[in-house]
């Protein structure tokens, strides 16, 4: 009984080994909103976020174009005295990645700026983490796109299929037209022997009754 829950333990570590979260929250341009984050050495982190930018006239949170918007993605080691590893500007939508050079906290902010003088508006900002071994990452997105290639081929398959299915559909018509064709044919020789038999006896007809009216001495 031991084993079985120690190895359906190992089975779920096996088949989730990275850690995946996302979230939102809200903001404004100009103001930076930092997380902290326990990672060990050589873990590496990804990071996904997108700035929407709330519109008065919509009344509603649009995505922000960048041209007019840039993000400042910093990282920090606190354990070393707030030691910055990563500084990058970015688009409004957009990723960063990072791998940890020693283990401890680390603090990770997103500042969206206005590129132009106008006030600071209110942001909507959309961030999904990714944390794991780089190999466990790796391997993630080789799943991804073994998953997506097996997609494609079911849907090759699919269409093959129907290619088959309508390959049969033009046969059957063919053989219904041949078929169709003959039965015309055939009955278009049955009427021209019904009417060429119809004057045969129309004729024979005539012939008896000429043959008849002159022996009874009427012509």
């Amino acid at each position: 009984m031991l084993f079985d829950t120690v190895l359906k333990v190992v089975l779920l570590l096996f088949l989730f080994p990275v850690e995946t979260f996302g979230f939102y929250y809200y903001s404004s341009t100009g103001e930076k909103k930092c997380f902290n984050k326990e990672l060990s050495k050589g873990t590496l982190l990804k990071g996904k976020y997108n700035v929407q930018i709330y519109q008065d006239d919509l009344k509603s949170y649009m995505d922000a174009s960048a041209d007019k918007l840039e993000v400042v993605i910093d990282v920090e080691e606190v354990f070393d005295d707030n030691h910055r590893v990563v500084h990058q500007k970015g688009s409004p939508l957009g990723d960063f990645t990072f791998i940890a050079l020693d283990s401890g906290e680390h603090r990770v902010c997103l500042e969206p700026n206005n590129k132009s003088w106008m006030g600071n508006s209110k942001a909507k900002i959309s961030i999904e983490f990714e944390v794991g071994s780089e190999a466990q990452l790796d391997s993630k997105k080789k799943r991804t796109v073994e998953s997506l290639h097996e997609k494609v081929n079911m849907l090759n398959a699919k269409i093959s299929e129907i290619k088959r299915e309508q390959a049969l559909v033009r046969e059957r018509e063919a053989n219904f037209r041949d078929i169709s064709e003959s039965a015309n044919s055939k009955a278009m020789w049955w009427t021209i022997f019904q009417v060429v038999a119809l004057g045969g006896i129309c004729v024979w007809q005539m012939k008896h009754l000429r043959s008849f009216f002159v022996k009874q001495k009427v012509l």
